[in-house]
């Protein structure tokens, strides 16, 4: 058999060589590609996609991931879970994404889940709450330890709601009663459930429990309703809607004021929307644009409005935190490959927007959702005064006092009169 020349043989391994390398190099600068999946049309959807993007470019100004740049392939759910799966194979099978962020529906989150599991990718979302989510990953970890959960859980926020409204409500207000009025959803199962049990511990005599369809559109046989039980305040649970039940209390006086959880009003285009009729509303969030719930929230807040010209809502803050806890867990595990990725992802210590980032662990309840508690994640509670969100608690972060529209009537204002 003949064999070429050694020069010439030397010079194709060469050659060959360079190749390699070549190819080795490209693969090595390849992006980080990170899949998000939202409704864009929604302000907490799109809030997700901005705020994923600004913390790619965040990562990407700082020289990327060991030298590779993170890249954010968005997709449109248009409020469907069907339309949120087809985007999950799409982002796998044709993109080649590392992980995927999305929604903050927890129907959304709770029809992904399985895909998550089914195609070894690992998937967390930025604003979902129900304690399904996490329920399944405790029940079968092996099968379903590729989701995580970038918020707190259901009964977390009932907790924090319980534990604000004792400190602000009852213990300052003198307030002892209340109306449960919140979406009907999967998300405020479990957190009605929590607020059965802990409003009643913080000081609260519960007179109703209403819950709504999210379709509502006229609700002033609610308001009603609630007015003819004479509750000291309303403790909502809302969500998927917001504009209208805020503007609907305010034009009809309704001399109840409201505060819980109004995921739409935790973004500056809360006020324009409800044309000031936001006044006094008291919400939880896990951060505001002015208050430093670690040295990243208010430096990540100013460049997304000078980027979008709005305020981050809730989501938008824990998406830019995910994409940091993504990027970061494929730099520790060398690479995407799915089993060491998850396991990095578990290893997360990440001081973010919105606390410091720990996962619970496959023993303990809530696996796989943020670690609660002083320390770690706690979120935070404001009020809209005058077009702002005004920090009421806790009491190392508030700078203002409760104020209310004329039309409210607190304890203390019914007894003087």
């Amino acid at each position: 058999m003949s064999r070429a020349p050694i020069g010439r043989r030397l010079a194709g391994a060469t050659a060959l060589g360079l190749v390699v390398l070549a190819c080795g190099a490209a693969r090595a600068e390849e992006p980080i590609r990170i899949g998000v999946i939202a409704e864009n049309s929604a302000i907490g959807g799109i809030a997700i996609t901005n705020g994923a993007r600004l913390a790619a470019e965040e990562i990407n100004a700082a020289g990327g991931i060991n030298g590779r740049k993170v890249e954010i392939v968005d997709y449109d759910d248009h409020n469907s879970a069907t339309d949120a799966v087809r985007a999950f194979q799409r982002a796998v099978s044709e993109d080649h994404v590392v992980a995927v962020i999305a929604s903050y529906m927890s129907e959304v989150a709770l029809a992904l889940e399985p895909w998550a599991a089914r195609l070894k990718v690992p998937f967390i979302t930025p604003g979902a709450a129900s304690n399904e989510i996490t329920r399944r990953i405790h029940d079968d970890y092996a099968h379903n330890k590729y989701s995580f959960h970038g918020y707190l859980t259901s009964t977390e926020i009932a907790d924090t709601v319980c534990a604000s409204s004792h400190d602000l409500l009852v213990t300052k207000l003198h307030m002892k009663t209340t109306v449960i009025m919140s979406e009907d959803a999967a998300w405020t199962k479990p957190y009605d459930g929590e607020l059965a049990t802990c409003l009643p511990a913080a000081g609260f005599n519960v007179l109703d429990h209403i819950r709504f369809s999210p379709d509502t559109t006229d609700f002033t046989p609610l308001f009603n309703q609630i007015e003819a039980k004479h509750p000291d305040v309303i403790t909502t649970g809302i969500s998927h809607v917001g504009v209208q039940p805020t503007v609907q209390w305010a034009s009809q006086q309704v001399p109840v004021p409201m505060a819980g959880i109004s995921s739409q009003a935790t973004t500056d285009t809360f006020w324009r929307d409800t044309n000031g009729a936001a006044q006094g509303v008291i919400l939880e969030e896990p951060a505001a644009p002015d208050i430093a719930v670690t040295p990243k929230t208010i430096p990540f807040a100013q460049a997304y409005i000078k980027h979008f010209g709005v305020s981050p809502g809730y989501a938008g803050y824990t998406a830019a935190d995910d994409v940091h806890i993504i990027a970061e867990a494929v730099g520790r595990a060398g690479g995407a490959e799915a089993e060491k990725l998850v396991e990095a992802m578990e290893k997360t210590d990440y001081v973010g927007n919105i606390g410091r980032v720990q996962f619970y662990g496959r023993d303990d309840a809530f696996t796989h959702g943020l670690r609660y508690g002083p320390g770690f994640i706690t979120g935070i509670v404001v009020q809209w005064q005058n077009g702002k969100q005004v920090p009421l608690w806790p009491t190392d972060i508030a700078t203002g006092t409760m104020t209310f529209p004329a039309f409210i009537k607190t304890p203390d204002q019914h007894a003087s009169n």
